[in-house]
């Protein structure tokens, strides 16, 4: 359930206070190498000439949470927009800054319009390491978004909150595997067991896998092996301030 501070952060949304200091977006390419495409951006968060995003999220604190992940919505649409991102745009969002989540996304919904992006090519990612101390408010949450018709993915699958439990009352569209299981992973039989289990199991449920954090080739030909078709890491795109990664310059893809 949401907390009073939650409820705190609700009425800031609706009252739209200013954040105190501005912010941008780096974008990441999620790459399809079976259909050779790029499937997604991961908008980044970055300072206003490009800085690391340590520099902007030291300033989040409690009090500002909330306007925080309503601007960080409405900026990564406004920017992808004006890139005219083709592909899906995947935005990280906080669930503890969440009361009503039919309330709260009133601003994203309205950022969309306004900018002509395609609430569809909307994927709403959110980090398990958040701490999110109840999952089936998480769940809530990502089914209203389904409900909408966002894509919703749950990032770093299998390093901390909730996991197997979440998948058991919920399933999202996507998991994002953690980079530690993908790490080396074709030199290690026992996270080549893992993933492959995760891959069966995310195909029994229809829930998309996506391997980030890939650095070399070898990674990738054995992430593909295994049933991986989405992946996201160097080997195919640093992340781009204000720009993105075209198809043709990533060798994979060609």
């Amino acid at each position: 359930m949401p907390s009073p501070e939650s409820r705190a952060g609700c009425a800031l949304c609706r009252d739209a206070q200013p954040l105190g200091f501005d912010f941008s977006y780096a974008f990441q390419p999620i790459v399809d190498v079976t259909a050779r495409t790029v499937f997604a951006h991961e908008a980044l968060v970055r300072g206003t000439a490009g800085e690391g995003a340590a520099t902007v999220l030291s300033r989040i604190t409690d009090r500002n949470r909330y306007t925080f992940d309503q601007a960080c919505r409405e900026k990564a649409i406004q920017i992808a927009a004006r890139l005219q991102m083709e592909s899906y745009l995947s935005i990280n969002f906080y669930p503890n800054a969440i009361y009503r989540p039919e309330v709260c996304i009133r601003s994203t919904l309205q950022a969309a319009q306004r900018h002509g992006f395609p609430l569809e090519r909307i994927i709403f990612e959110t980090v398990e390491g958040e701490q999110v101390s109840d999952g089936r408010w998480l769940a809530e949450i990502m089914r209203e978004y389904q409900r909408i018709g966002f894509k919703t993915a749950i990032d770093d699958f299998g390093a901390g909150f909730a996991g197997l439990n979440l998948l058991a009352d919920f399933q999202p569209d996507i998991v994002k595997l953690d980079m530690a299981l993908v790490r080396n992973v074709d030199q290690s039989p026992s996270r080549r067991a893992i993933v492959a289990g995760v891959v069966a199991m995310c195909a029994e449920l229809s829930i998309d896998v996506i391997a980030e954090g890939i650095e070399t080739a070898e990674e990738a030909r054995c992430l593909a092996d295994l049933g991986i078709r989405l992946m996201q890491g160097y080997l195919f795109g640093r992340p781009v301030f204000e720009g993105l990664v075209r198809e043709s310059s990533v060798p994979w893809l060609t």
